[in-house]
């Protein structure tokens, strides 16, 4: 069941990334983030989850991120700092009003996230 789970996850994340790039090529620049850091997040959980690391918030697992696998040399901080923005902008994207995010911002985090996931995956392995 878990191993259900962790593929589950990963898939999601894989998904998730390309209905990011969609929304991008579409012009729905807000969306695109919401879904870049899902799938980004959809990853960290199936990391978490082989892990039997247990989160119950999102901050949780921005916490869990940095404290299980990236103060201990297995995630780069990169990749944290990636996850972390994304948090942060999925927020401003999802809640602020009167809010847009710029094409050239999201567009240079479409590769640190695939980058994101093909670790998180090579972790899994």
């Amino acid at each position: 069941m878990k191993s259900q789970n962790i593929k589950y996850r990963i898939q999601r994340a894989k998904e998730t990334y390309q209905d990011a790039i969609y929304l991008f090529e579409k012009g729905s620049l807000n969306s695109s983030i919401n879904r870049l850091y899902y799938s980004a997040f959809y990853a960290v959980i199936a990391l978490l989850l082989e892990n039997d690391i247990e989160v119950k918030s999102h901050n949780g697992v921005k916490q869990k991120l940095g404290e299980e696998f990236v103060s201990k040399g297995k995630l780069s901080k990169t990749h944290a700092k990636t996850f972390n923005i994304l948090s942060d902008f999925r927020h401003k994207g999802d809640y602020d009003d009167l809010f847009d995010f710029e094409k050239e911002l999201v567009e240079r985090l479409l590769l640190p996230v695939k980058e994101l996931i093909e670790s998180i995956e090579k972790l899994l392995e």
